[in-house]
């Protein structure tokens, strides 16, 4: 059965990561075929919007989309489009896994990191109700919307998760102590639903407590659930533990759409050199083949990125090796066969 996915080649070094991305699924004989997008700042300059309406149709259409990553302008300009996409489409759930991987030198390689966060994606800090105050911007104010539906599904999608991966615990964290309506809505739910998850085991951390004990004890998370600031910044250094964004994955599951993309940014110092490294987004394909039904499709890109990886022949410069992005993906493609 064959799957049309949008795809969406992004900005900076996106373009170069999603043709190496492209080449290894083709190479996997998947079944899919792609219906090309466009999205970020360089569809703003082309087309005049960050987001045309012939992007959402798409996704829309299709069900799914990968993406590379788009530029953002900081402080000014167009909002990012990336939560534009997830709002658009209720994309609730950001899940992004954190492991330490075969070959890859880190601080804690004899740590067994295996860690999941589950983000609510639609509210939060980020739900993009905010203004500023006369006159010259004298004062600004964010609203953070927390509803109690939105708390119940993320919550509900994290058990869920942890039980259809075998996964052993949930831990959910927040802020209730200084923010006793948002984050306290959001830890009273989450400790409501823990109670029919009776063979999931569960804590709550407060979140400046849980950034020290993910730096000390990373061991110890196996499914983080949270909301959408904490998650944005937890999955970073979850990230960070393993050896950085470029190996980590994302997905945004909603019930009528869902997009996979690598996490981290467009790296316009690099773009065009043929020198970035394609794991996150590759990574991010494994993960979409597993939602498209395709889960030993899935596994075989996992394992060979995990034999070029622990084989360090053919790893690019942010891996400490001296491989071009097509090296990379060449190393990948033998090792699938």
């Amino acid at each position: 059965m064959s799957h049309t996915v949008s795809l969406i080649r992004g900005d900076g070094i996106g373009p170069e990561i999603v043709d190496a991305t492209v080449r290894v699924l083709e190479e996997l004989q998947a079944g899919l075929e792609w219906e090309e997008v466009r999205a970020g700042s360089g569809a703003f300059e082309d087309l005049g919007t960050p987001l045309p309406e012939e992007t959402l149709l798409s996704i829309g259409r299709n069900k799914v989309a990968l993406k590379g990553p788009l530029e953002t302008p900081v402080g000014t300009g167009f909002r990012s489009i990336n939560v534009a996409i997830r709002k658009h489409f209720d994309m609730y759930a950001n899940v992004r896994p954190a492991k330490i991987l075969p070959g890859v030198s880190t601080r804690y390689n004899d740590v067994d990191i295996d860690m999941v966060t589950v983000r609510e994606n639609t509210e939060g800090a980020y739900a993009g109700i905010e203004h500023t105050i006369p006159p010259n911007r004298a004062a600004a104010e964010t609203i953070i919307l927390c509803t109690r539906w939105a708390c119940e599904r993320i919550v509900r999608y994290a058990f869920d998760y942890a039980r259809q991966a075998g996964r052993d615990k949930v831990t959910l964290v927040h802020k209730a102590n200084i923010l006793k309506e948002t984050n306290g809505l959001f830890l009273e739910v989450g400790q409501s639903i823990a109670r029919e998850y009776d063979d999931v085991e569960f804590e709550d951390l407060i979140v400046d407590n849980m950034c020290m004990q993910m730096v000390l004890r990373p061991e110890r998370f196996d499914v983080i659930v949270t909301m959408n600031l904490f998650g944005d910044i937890l999955s970073d250094i979850a990230a960070g533990l393993i050896g950085g964004l470029g190996l980590t994955p994302g997905a945004n599951i909603g019930k009528d759409a869902s997009m996979f993309e690598a996490v981290h940014g467009t790296a316009p110092d690099i773009a065009g050199q043929g020198i970035a490294n394609p794991t996150a987004l590759m990574r991010a394909a494994a993960m979409m083949l597993e939602h498209l039904d395709m889960p030993e499709k899935g596994k075989r890109l996992e394992r060979a990125l995990n034999t070029v990886l622990e084989e360090g022949a053919a790893l690019t410069g942010d891996l400490g090796g001296s491989a071009t992005t097509e090296e990379f993906t060449d190393a990948v493609v033998a090792s699938l066969g």
